[in-house]
């Protein structure tokens, strides 16, 4: 049975007031909560293990490199990759799409290549290929979604084509909570040659991913999204693309022999994380991971699946709000508007209640104007939500609209 109260237990902020009121946290779309096993597990190491990986020869350097690279295991069991070497340590999820961009994209795209990607995407995946398409004249290529903010795979059909070298798409839009059908894309789009890169931050947290079932080649999430610390993020890539690639960075650890003359590279995915490494965010990261797949990642799903509906319907009631994206296939994320009040201004009375949301075009500035906003409200869900979290976001918005 999948007890979300119990759940609770393991996230100690959630039980600590704010503004004096329940801490009702409805932001996990921007940046989750840490479990109590994840910030113990980084204490921990602190307190006992620290030390440098992959370069000392003494016990607690041997140590602490054990963890860091169980970490990695844990990330290639967490997304059922073919090996640990097609796990990159990254930042976040933007370093992954701009290592990609900077490393496969400048090899290996030419004029005229088009990348391919959606009006749904995240900044991280739109400013980059603007970049290398300034850079190298590259084609950048958008498909339209639909005024509901569904897929519509006619949109996507049209602008595939032989010229298409790149999809880049997020797994599921983090204002319109769309989910897309990743490993049909990533067939229609091998068909003609390309390869296909996943914007996974909000896509990988609320479902059981297999990057071998989903067959794209490229997969980037963040940390912090995944009850894990910030600072840390995974890129994926199929081992051969990997190692078709040049460093992304140059420096230590990422070498095989360096002389005055020549330097030879280290294999994948040592050959991508140059200089030391954020330790203790990846062994923080592998330990959220575990704990993820602890609980079940089917059962989150189911869990925050009908805590969707629920909140679907709750937010409908309002008179006066619209949910902005409303596909058929859609993850827990609520970006709305309330007619006659500013969203800043919503959220500020929203806090006073202890409920967080987040305002603004959530680095995605496109879509959200696409969709006729400059700014808008967002809820978002996390496996520790609960129905009596969005009766208190309900009722705190019905308490706001009596202001104005």
């Amino acid at each position: 049975m999948y007890d979300v109260y119990k759940i609770r237990q393991d996230f100690p902020i959630l039980s600590i007031p704010v503004n004096g009121k329940p801490n009702t946290f409805l932001d996990s779309a921007a940046s989750a909560q840490k479990p109590a096993q994840v910030i113990e597990k980084m204490r921990r190491m602190y307190l006992e293990e620290y030390a440098n990986v992959h370069r000392g020869s003494y016990y607690l350097s041997e140590q602490i490199t054990v963890a860091y690279e169980e970490a990695r295991s844990q990330i290639h069991e967490f997304l059922n990759t073919k090996s640990d070497k097609e796990v990159v340590f990254v930042r976040n999820a933007t370093e992954g799409i701009n290592l990609v961009a900077a490393s496969w994209g400048r090899k290996f795209l030419q004029a005229g290549d088009e990348v391919l990607i959606s009006q749904a995407e995240h900044h991280a995946n739109l400013v980059p290929w603007q970049a290398l398409r300034d850079e190298k004249g590259i084609n950048l290529k958008i498909f339209k979604v639909s005024d509901r903010g569904e897929y519509l795979e006619e949109e996507f059909l049209n602008l595939l084509s032989e010229k298409t070298k790149l999809v880049a798409v997020t797994g599921m839009s983090n204002v319109l909570g769309t989910v897309f059908p990743i490993k049909r894309m990533a067939e229609q789009a091998h068909k003609v040659g390309a390869l296909v890169l996943v914007d996974a931050c909000q896509y990988t947290v609320h479902q059981k991913v297999d990057v071998q079932d989903l067959d794209c080649d490229f997969l980037v999430f963040s940390g912090h999204k995944t009850y894990g610390p910030s600072g840390i993020g995974v890129l994926y890539g199929k081992y051969n693309i990997l190692d078709s690639m040049p460093p992304y960075q140059y420096g230590g650890d990422m070498v095989d022999t360096v002389s005055y003359e020549k330097t030879t590279f280290n294999e994948p995915p040592f050959r991508f994380e140059a200089g030391t490494p954020a330790i203790m965010q990846a062994i923080g990261l592998g330990e959220a991971a575990k704990y993820m797949m602890s609980l079940g990642m089917e059962d989150i799903f189911k869990h925050e699946q009908e805590l969707t509906t629920y909140t679907t319907n709750a937010l409908n009631e309002i008179k006066g709000l619209k949910i902005i994206g409303q596909a058929k296939d859609k993850g827990g994320v609520f970006s709305f508007n309330v007619e006659g009040m500013h969203p800043q201004d919503l959220a500020f009375i929203l806090d006073k209640e202890g409920v967080a949301v987040r305002t603004g075009h959530h680095c995605a500035q496109p879509i959200v104007n696409r969709m006729g906003y400059e700014s808008l409200a967002r809820a978002s869900l996390g496996l520790y939500s609960t129905k009596e979290d969005i009766d208190t976001l309900v009722a705190a918005i019905r308490k706001a609209q009596k202001f104005f």
